[in-house]
């Protein structure tokens, strides 16, 4: 986690080359999951050749956190769902992607409790402008 004077937190991820995929396949993923923009998804702020992410930090953490307590209300459980349905449509109906990786500790929390869908690197890309079904 970084923080400037007159910044945003933020929170920095640096990729192993070795893990995954090839860098030059890498870094076209990377490149765009950077153009993402929604509220209900974590922004991809800066990257670069190093490998080093940037992202915006969500201050809460992750929903797993507070799903066995009795921290949250039903209303807020459900705004949590709500949002997080939200930014699950957005990456299906607008960048035309299936997350694949959609569990709790995707789900992350800002400071009001909105609800903001991680890690989409795992991601499929489905064909434009044609509706499909994929079975996973």
């Amino acid at each position: 986690m970084s923080h400037c004077k007159g910044r945003s937190m933020t929170a920095i991820k640096r990729i192993d080359p070795k893990y995954g995929q090839g860098i030059p396949k890498l870094l076209k993923k990377i490149r765009t999951l950077s153009c993402y923009r929604h509220e209900n998804i974590v922004s991809l702020l800066v990257f670069g050749d190093e490998m080093i992410l940037v992202y915006e930090h969500v201050s809460r953490g992750s929903l797993d956190r507070y799903l066995d307590s009795s921290h949250l209300t039903w209303s807020q459980r459900l705004k949590i769902c709500l949002d997080a349905t939200k930014g699950q449509r957005y990456l299906h109906d607008h960048q035309r992607l299936i997350h694949c990786d959609v569990k709790s500790t995707n789900i992350l929390l800002d400071d009001q409790w909105n609800a903001k869908v991680s890690d989409v690197g795992l991601s499929i890309m489905g064909p434009a402008n044609e509706h499909s079904s994929v079975t996973l």
